[in-house]
């Protein structure tokens, strides 16, 4: 039986890497893999466990058919290795670090994938984002303003499973955690 697609979304600032970092080892013991994404910059300043590479050779990777998903968000290009393709039909589970813009594309290549979305509350957003340095009050504004209208526009042909990361990590880990046991309890019957 196939694996099942865990595609992870949220705001830049939601905690999205220190909740995957955190749950790396018992997903791995729940039988699912966090594959890594391969993005337009250097994975130095990501923050995350990417591959950073050139545009030249995102375009290259991509013509050559090398991505399961691919999509273009804050003027990066982002993938997911087909290696995603080979661990789902082996009956893996794989956790991705999605796109809330590139959601129905997703749906549409695997309709049985369970869209998670990592929300916070948005002072505690905007302290994060302040602290994190990167980018102009302006910015940050209008991260807060586009995060709004994509929870005004949640529905999908699928649930949006959402997981608040406003308090302790602990917390967002054991839901996500949760999830991914329900999931594979519900592909199992």
């Amino acid at each position: 039986m196939d694996g099942r697609l865990i595609y992870l979304m949220g705001p830049s600032g939601s905690g999205k890497d220190s909740l995957i970092e955190a749950a790396r080892e018992p997903l791995r013991a729940l039988n699912c893999e966090i594959i890594r994404r391969v993005i337009t910059r250097s994975a130095e300043s990501v923050g995350e466990d990417a591959i950073g590479v050139t545009p030249q050779e995102f375009e290259q990777r991509q013509r050559a058919g090398e991505f399961s998903l691919a999509w273009e968000a804050n003027g990066l290009a982002y993938g997911i290795a087909a290696e995603m393709d080979e661990w789902l039909k082996a009956g893996k589970h794989v956790l991705v670090n999605g796109s809330r813009a590139n959601l129905r594309q997703a749906l549409e290549s695997y309709p049985t994938l369970v869209p998670v979305l990592l929300t916070v509350r948005d002072n505690v957003l905007r302290e994060r984002l302040l602290r994190r340095g990167r980018e102009t009050l302006e910015q940050i504004d209008a991260r807060l303003a586009r995060n709004a209208l994509f929870k005004d526009r949640r529905s999908t042909d699928s649930p949006v499973h959402l997981i608040d990361n406003s308090g302790d990590l602990a917390d967002a880990v054991n839901q996500l955690l949760k999830l991914v046991r329900v999931s594979a309890v519900q592909d199992q019957t």
